[in-house]
């Protein structure tokens, strides 16, 4: 509760710096402040009457506008432009020609004003006081523009970071999806030949594959139970097209947290395909996939299981080619470190073990 407190503080004092909406607010709270130090110093009580109020706002808006050249334009014009000495050149000028407007101004035009009975030495010394206090303020002021300059600049890196990392997203999604059409296109130009019945179901059911890329797959999230049916119908198609063929999914979709997840479309689909693909043995037995979907406090977990072909080994590098990579990059992008994804490759079974928070 602590750490949320304090992360909101934060962002508010940012958003005040940075945000427009803010502007107002900034410069009346400034103002505001600068003028009550103005106000609390000695030297226009030195001076007779309604005078000395002259010489307070007076002073006050020299002061002030030499801090306002100085952010609109000594800071963005040569200090953020790393011409550091000339900004430290023309700010020394600067606080000159304005000591010098206030001194002269005390001089010739409210001389006449001072009280006797103050001494000149003690006079001099309180007006010096009072303009004095530009130089902190200018530093403060120098400061807090830097500040403002590094949220926002650091705000616009983020938002870069995370628009190129949603574009990279959407385009390792774009890879995906027509590398498993292509295979599917693939195996319904072979069926075309040998039998044209099962073709014509295999046509048919890849419509609902088109279906679900249509609705689903533009989605940032879908629910869980429309994957596993995406999956299901998957299988089923392999299951028309091939012979000695047989899988299994085991998931609760009647459980009440597997219907309400959410996860991002085609987070299984390369690893469900590169399964059947391996599973495919070349002397007609009987081959499998199983798949197991399980949600458990707050994290799922995802194993297919497939049977290999005895004495084939599969390299976890290029087993999915560019599906697998795509994916496993996929992962990182979407959970950074905070997923699980362990391959194993035995003599009999090739089984991908995935846990991902939800």
């Amino acid at each position: 509760m602590g750490n949320g407190t304090s992360g909101f503080k934060e962002t508010l004092v940012m958003d005040f710096l940075v945000e427009d909406r803010y502007r107002f607010w900034r410069h009346f709270t400034f103002l505001v402040f600068f003028f009550m130090l103005m106000y609390n110093a000695r030297f226009w009580h030195w001076y007779s009457g309604a005078y000395q109020y002259y010489v307070l706002f007076f002073v006050y808006t020299v002061l002030i506008g030499m801090v306002y050249i100085n952010i609109y334009v000594l800071v963005p014009k040569f200090f953020f432009k790393t011409k550091y000495i000339t900004y430290l050149v023309l700010l020394i000028l600067m606080g000159v020609a304005g000591l010098n407007m206030i001194g002269y101004s005390f001089k010739f035009f409210f001389e006449d004003f001072r009280v006797e009975n103050i001494k000149k030495e003690g006079d001099r010394g309180s007006i010096y006081e009072g303009i004095l206090m530009c130089i902190p303020i200018i530093l403060t002021t120098t400061t807090v523009k830097l500040l403002q300059k590094w949220i926002t600049d650091n705000k616009r890196i983020t938002e870069l970071n995370n628009l190129t990392l949603q574009m990279e997203l959407n385009e390792l999604r774009n890879q995906i999806n027509p590398h498993f059409l292509f295979n599917m296109l693939n195996n319904v130009k072979a069926l075309t030949r040998t039998d044209p019945e099962k073709a014509s179901m295999v046509i048919v059911k890849l419509s609902e594959f088109l279906r679900y890329q249509l609705y689903e797959n533009g989605e940032e999230k879908t629910l869980l139970v429309s994957e596993i049916d995406f999956l299901s119908n998957f299988l089923n198609l392999e299951k028309i097209r091939r012979d000695h063929f047989s899988f299994e999914i085991n998931a609760d979709t009647e459980n009440r947290t597997v219907k309400s997840t959410f996860i991002p479309p085609n987070l299984f689909t390369t690893f469900v395909e590169n399964a059947v693909k391996h599973s495919i043995d070349i002397s007609s037995t009987e081959s499998y996939v199983k798949i197991k979907v399980n949600v458990d406090d707050k994290i799922l977990y995802f194993t297919c299981t497939n049977s290999m072909n005895p004495g084939m080994t599969i390299s976890h590098t290029n087993s999915g080619g560019l599906g697998l990579a795509n994916i496993k990059r996929r992962l990182e992008l979407l959970y950074g470190e905070t997923f699980e994804l362990n391959i194993i490759s035995g003599e009999k079974e090739y089984t991908v073990n995935l846990k991902i928070p939800v």
